[in-house]
């Protein structure tokens, strides 16, 4: 579509993550005033924000900063120059009392295994490889095909299924196929043999960029940036409905924490909110197709704990996988070893904690002072550190954090997206825009792909996958796979002073 013949073009974003804000910077380059609506009262960022505790510093997950697109690790550089650091990654899995090294390395797995487990786990494979049929419909036949049941069972079930909170079985494939593309136990033989691949498989990156304070620290250098260039931001407020006529939005309508309700024209409209909430938000309604499948999308919210450990050395981790199913924290953190600048005193600790759960289940429904005592005696089970040295814990609920890629799910957002795209001036963009479990650069990527189509560019964000690259289900053509690198059209420069994660 093209924009409105009037000299101002007004664009309305709908969330201030890094697809949003990214979508902000490309319209702000073309002309566009710009106004972000997002539903935090304080910080921007989305799931890349970092929060602070008693002055220690905490992310919302881990967020590496790797991308194999070049446009975006200049940008990285560019906004954050000497605040981006280089580390070199260390991350290891905690399985029945015993550490493997992650990304899994074949010595390493057979050494602390044993010769007879390992022989077990090698037959597995074999076995595996030879079944008839090539059929992968869920995250447990894409891994089992790869390594076998034996090593399944060992080092993606138990993790897996307390990140979903479902069986395996009922996970898509798409999910291990964005999450770990690539990587196989063949893979892991190769580099064992020294073997180089022949492109980087993300999930064996040994080095990432990290800001120093935090993932939140770029993006909320690129909100000082965007407001000096004009840019509106109202924090606060989310999205609550979409008045439309003759196949373009018209208004939105927003609403506060106190209920106060305004409705924002644009000529242009990009939503990054959930796909589900998105799609019940038209007046009149979408169809009831639509409506049936935006009720059937699920997601996965997130309870994290932030602790205070009264000690320097915890341990030497980036973040750990918790596999133990004795224990129901799935990820510890460790922030003081991606940054010092992290922890305001030398001489302690921050973990982050990572309870995967739902809305509502018995977890949720805990509060604070349980949960952060649970945590805390989890800690202590595992060995990290005693109750008596955890100086302060702080529980944070992030609601939708991660869309549900379930066997379901590729129908219910085909349904949604036949009902929206003919809506000429609604773009989706990001991980819950579009229900699509991307990375941070990813998210960054579609947001700047549909800011260019909003000025007429025949791209599609569609297209792009967890590396950058694109389903070779999808017709393609030149401008579309010049896309990764954004070269569809000149670029105008970019400002010293935003930040990305």
């Amino acid at each position: 579509m093209t924009p409105s013949s009037r000299d101002e073009k007004r664009a309305l974003i709908i969330g201030a993550g890094p697809a949003g804000l990214c979508a902000a910077d490309e319209l702000l380059n073309s002309g566009w005033t710009v106004s972000i609506i997002e539903s935090h009262p304080t910080h921007v960022g989305g799931l890349a924000r970092t929060e602070v505790f008693e002055g220690f510093r905490f992310d919302i997950g881990a967020h590496r900063f790797f991308t194999k697109n070049a446009d975006i690790q200049r940008w990285w550089s560019e906004q954050l120059g000497a605040d981006l650091l280089t580390v070199d990654r260390y991350t290891r899995i905690l399985y029945r009392g015993k550490f493997f090294n992650y990304p899994l390395q074949l010595h390493n797995v057979f050494h602390t295994l044993g010769l007879l487990e390992s022989a077990r786990c090698a037959a597995s494979f074999v076995a595996a490889r030879l079944r008839s049929g090539s059929g992968e419909r869920s995250y447990e036949d894409w891994i089992v095909r790869r390594f076998g049941r034996r090593l399944f069972e060992t080092f993606f079930r138990t993790y897996t299924e307390k990140v979903w909170g479902m069986p395996c079985s009922d996970i898509s494939a798409d999910w291990a196929a964005q999450r770990i593309k690539g990587l196989s136990l063949v893979q892991l033989v190769s580099a064992a043999l020294g073997v180089k691949p022949r492109a980087v498989v993300r999930t064996l990156v040994d080095r990432f960029s990290y800001p120093r304070l935090g993932a939140g620290m770029l993006w909320e250098r690129v909100r000082t940036d965007l407001e000096k260039r004009g840019a509106q931001f109202v924090l606060g407020e989310r999205l609550i409905g979409l008045s439309h006529q003759d196949g373009r939005i018209v208004s939105a309508q927003t609403i506060d924490s106190t209920g106060r309700a305004t409705l924002r024209n644009a000529d242009v409209f990009v939503s990054t909110m959930p796909m589900a909430g998105l799609a019940q938000s038209f007046a009149p309604p979408l169809g009831d197709a639509a409506q049936k499948a935006a009720a059937s999308l699920r997601y996965r919210d997130l309870l994290l704990v932030f602790m205070i450990i009264d000690r320097a050395d915890v341990f030497p981790d980036h973040w750990i996988y918790i596999h133990d199913p004795s224990v129901r924290v799935g990820r510890i953190a460790n922030f003081r070893n991606w940054s010092r600048d992290m922890v305001p005193d030398d001489s302690k600790t921050g973990l982050a904690l990572d309870y995967f759960c739902n809305d509502g289940d018995d977890l949720w429904r805990q509060d604070d002072k349980a949960i952060a005592l649970l945590a805390t005696r989890e800690i202590e089970k595992l060995g990290f550190a005693s109750s008596s040295e955890v100086l302060g814990a702080k529980v944070l609920r992030v609601e939708k954090a991660y869309p549900v890629l379930d066997a379901n799910y590729r129908d219910a957002v085909s349904i949604i997206r036949a009902a929206i795209d003919p809506f000429e001036n609604l773009f989706l963009a990001g991980r819950n825009g579009m229900h699509k479990y991307n990375n941070q650069d990813h998210s960054m990527l579609t947001g700047r792909i549909v800011a260019r189509a909003a000025n007429g560019d025949s791209v599609s964000p569609w297209h792009v996958n967890i590396d950058a690259e694109y389903h070779e289900s999808e017709p393609l053509n030149d401008a579309a796979r010049a896309t990764p690198e954004l070269h569809a059209r000149p670029r105008s420069p970019l400002s010293v002073g935003q930040e990305v994660a």
